[in-house]
């Protein structure tokens, strides 16, 4: 009767829309998350050229954060099942940083590459503990805009805030790169911890929202369970082996090939392949980027408005993915164009697929069982960032001579094999239920 009574009084008082700034503090963190993974890249001329690291080691410090990232994804997302939000997402953020400044001391190839590694481990359960957090403070039908609004994070570092970084180098120099990023997650660790609780703990969470929440597949009572127990590979074997969640696995990698050719290969392919000034090309060589954001923003929009309308969850999340990685394979067009605004259009509309398509994460959260939330993310992150040490390498094979083609070929037919695992392997999209 006492749970009666509650629940009558929470559905006659306005939920309270603390949720909404939950979703902030993910956009944050996800920009920040990106700025660490980018600033190498920004530093790079300077510091190659000050310490005397020719190309091939270069290469290596490049590769050495993806390889880290992937190795630690499911141990980080066993973490996430045993450790509340609020501790590891601090500790994580906290360490992640303080390697980011060393960086800025590094005087060696073996410490800027040991320091890289060290940046991609300690990322390594972000994504899982964001889908984490949006599973518990999140309603099913307006999921997918708050994983909309914190992935197009990444695209805000890599669109609008790069140019501050060059700006710090060339006005403080290639060290200053790294002391600021790293400074400020620091600051965010900290801001994390003091302000982030689950959603029964949060001041100004009224019961109201709480009930919302829940009454929408929000999971605001998810425990951490077992906190003591060892890893099971028994539940490995769970999240490894349902076709459903194959479905998803392989589909990021495929997604994330996409977005692994703009954050590697796409300079070079402008300036050496399409003789393009990528310095000076400005907001034309930014646009695919600005197309991204876009297109991230679109997505989780259009996937919640769906299921308002009255779609099927299943739809309403299959649609946008499915849709942005058919567009991604619009990329193709660029081995047929020689004008540059029409290899930028090509990119710039390949990208907004993918970028319409990165509310993947939704399904995570709908179909992973409820007590391997995090497991079912570190998996997928796992196999989905597995072409961050793929993509720069096939693509390096590819590109030989003068034709880059083969390379925009074989992006076009992985975003296409991707929209078939979604159409052939997801099926329903329902929890699994152990």
């Amino acid at each position: 009767m006492q749970s009666e009574s509650f629940t009558g009084q929470a559905s006659l008082v306005t939920p309270s829309r603390k949720r909404y700034f939950i979703m902030v503090l993910l956009f944050i963190t996800v920009v920040i998350n990106y700025l660490d993974r980018s600033n190498l890249s920004i530093a790079a001329p300077a510091l190659t050229s000050e310490l005397g690291i020719d190309p091939v080691h270069v290469g290596l410090i490049f590769s050495a954060f993806g390889w880290t990232y992937a190795a630690m994804q499911i141990p980080g997302g066993w973490l996430v099942d045993r450790v509340p939000p609020r501790i590891l997402y601090s500790v994580a953020l906290l360490l992640w940083s303080i390697a980011t400044v060393m960086l800025g001391f590094a005087a060696s190839f073996i410490a800027l590459f040991v320091l890289r590694m060290a940046v991609g481990a300690l990322e390594a359960p972000a994504y899982p503990i964001n889908s984490r957090v949006v599973t518990t403070w999140f309603p099913e039908r307006e999921r997918a805009t708050a994983i909309g609004v914190y992935t197009s994070g990444q695209f805000v570092g890599l669109a609008f805030l790069t140019p501050v970084l060059a700006w710090l180098q060339h006005t403080f120099g290639w060290h200053m790169v790294f002391v600021a990023t790293g400074g400020v997650g620091i600051v965010w660790a900290l801001i994390w911890y003091a302000v982030y609780r689950e959603p029964r703990d949060f001041k100004g969470a009224n019961a109201a929202e709480i009930e919302l929440i829940r009454e929408g597949g929000g999971l605001v009572d998810i425990q951490v369970q077992a906190a003591k127990a060892p890893f099971s590979w028994v539940d490995l074997g769970i999240v490894m082996s349902k076709r459903k969640l194959w479905g998803i696995y392989l589909g990021q990698f495929c997604l994330n090939s996409t977005l692994w050719f703009f954050l590697t290969w796409f300079p070079t392919y402008l300036v050496k392949y399409r003789g393009m000034d990528f310095i000076k090309s400005g907001l034309l060589a930014s646009l695919p980027f600005l197309a991204a954001f876009v297109g991230v923003l679109c997505s989780g929009l259009f996937s919640d408005w769906l299921i308002r309308r009255g779609a099927s969850v299943g739809f309403a999340r299959k649609l946008p993915i499915i849709g942005g990685l058919l567009i991604s394979t619009a990329i193709i067009g660029a081995n047929f164009v020689d004008s540059t605004a029409w290899v930028i259009a090509f990119l710039a509309v390949a990208f907004f697929g993918n970028g319409l398509a990165s509310i993947t994460w939704s399904l995570v959260s709908t179909l992973a069982p409820a007590r391997l939330l995090g497991l079912t993310g570190g998996v997928f992150n796992f196999i989905g960032n597995l072409s961050a040490i793929t993509t720069p390498i096939v693509i390096g094979f590819l590109a030989t001579g003068d034709s880059f083609a083969p390379a925009i070929t074989y992006i076009a037919v992985l975003a296409l094999l991707g929209a078939l695992s979604y159409i052939l392997l997801v099926g329903k999209v329902e929890r699994i239920e152990l």
